[in-house]
């Protein structure tokens, strides 16, 4: 399902325990016109010594916004020593984090992206607004099957972590024939409630949680007051 041909880079090199390939690609910033801007996607994919014909292991971030983590060293993240048993494990810098292309206000725009504008600030509300649906678990999916094409995989896993636990869902809906099967550690939404339900009742929760903590640290709550407004 990918929506073009990409063009990419790739660098390989090792750490103590592992071996490590840096893959960059393009892919459109919206796919569903793949004439348009493109962006760039990082993936680091790792491997335990001897097990380079192992099958794939996709992990997908928790964020929304946070990048891959860098493993140095096989134990770090503490699952990863586990994983590479059996797979490669593919770190996908999901679009607009790490070094795949970023969002931010006064970051570059692709080429193309917004009209009349070279960054987001320059954009209008409802161009900003735009521009960050093609942010998306949807694009990330798409992103995620021009890697797996490119790397020559029938099929991979994916492991899903909060938000990543979401794409994960979205992936199983969109791609599944891409997928040998999938792993939660979180990100799994309600079945039946709607999640305003859902966010309202982990609300009621959480400001009974904070109550509790303010009557065991009370003068913590004009200083957590004094962030909330430096953030508004």
């Amino acid at each position: 399902m990918t929506s073009s041909t990409s063009s990419t880079s790739s660098m390989s090199w090792t750490l103590p325990g592992l071996q490590l390939r840096d893959l960059t690609f393009d892919a459109p910033l919206d796919h569903a016109d793949p004439t348009a801007a493109r962006i760039e996607v990082f993936a680091r994919i790792v491997t335990a010594p001897g097990g380079e014909d192992r099958p794939y292991l996709v992990y997908l971030q928790g964020g929304p916004g946070s990048e891959a983590p860098r493993p140095l060293e096989e134990s770090s993240p503490g699952w990863l020593a586990r994983a590479l048993r059996e797979h490669r494990v593919v770190m996908l810098d999901q679009r607009g984090t790490g070094r795949s292309t970023p969002v931010g206000p006064d970051t570059a725009l692709p080429e193309g992206a917004i009209p009349g504008a070279a960054t987001l600030r320059e954009a209008t509300p409802s161009q900003q607004a735009q521009y960050l649906t093609h942010f998306r678990a949807d694009a990330i999916v798409r992103d995620a099957e021009i890697l797996r094409e490119l790397l020559g995989a029938r099929t991979w896993s994916l492991l899903g972590q909060s938000f990543g636990g979401f794409t994960t869902l979205r992936y199983l809906s969109d791609a599944c024939g891409g997928i040998q099967k999938a792993l939660f550690t979180g990100g799994l939404p309600a079945v039946g409630p709607h999640m305003d339900d859902v966010y309202a009742t982990t609300w009621r929760s959480m400001a009974a949680r904070s109550e509790e903590y303010w009557t065991r640290f009370p003068a913590d709550r004009d200083r957590f007051r004094r962030l909330a407004d430096a953030a508004d």
